[in-house]
């Protein structure tokens, strides 16, 4: 039996108008990073129009800092009946050395929409059926 996509990865590199006066990026930047994985993963696992509808604890560990990579890693971890919980990782990397740490980690509830706003129930998608 085929299964939704897994995982969504999104990579930016992070410049100096994306961080804070101490060159490390922007909470609110790596928020937005976040939330736009968790889109893409909730839109690729149920093929229906999704909003966020709320975050639950997100966890700063560790800053990234200016010249280096932001990769958020995202997954549909639980599903309701018209909501997805979609776990975000948010990683920094050297892009010399590949070093990578966990910077910031979270939860974000993405809703099906139907063309009124209105949630309607999800309907996850299969491999097969995407291709």
């Amino acid at each position: 039996m085929s299964q939704p996509l897994e995982e969504t990865r999104i990579t930016e590199m992070v410049f100096p108008n994306q961080t804070n006066h101490y060159g490390t990026l922007f909470g609110g930047h790596a928020l937005a990073l976040m939330d736009k994985a968790a889109f893409i993963a909730a839109s690729r696992y149920c093929r229906q129009t999704v909003v966020t509808a709320s975050t639950e604890k997100i966890n700063f560990h560790s800053p990234i800092k200016v010249g280096q990579l932001a990769e958020c890693v995202a997954r549909v971890i639980g599903t309701g009946r018209s909501s997805m919980q979609v776990e975000v990782s948010l990683f920094s990397e050297d892009p010399l050395s590949g070093n990578r740490a966990l910077c910031t980690r979270g939860v974000f509830i993405m809703v099906a929409l139907n063309e009124h706003g209105q949630s309607i129930p999800i309907q996850p998608q299969t491999n097969s059926e995407q291709a």
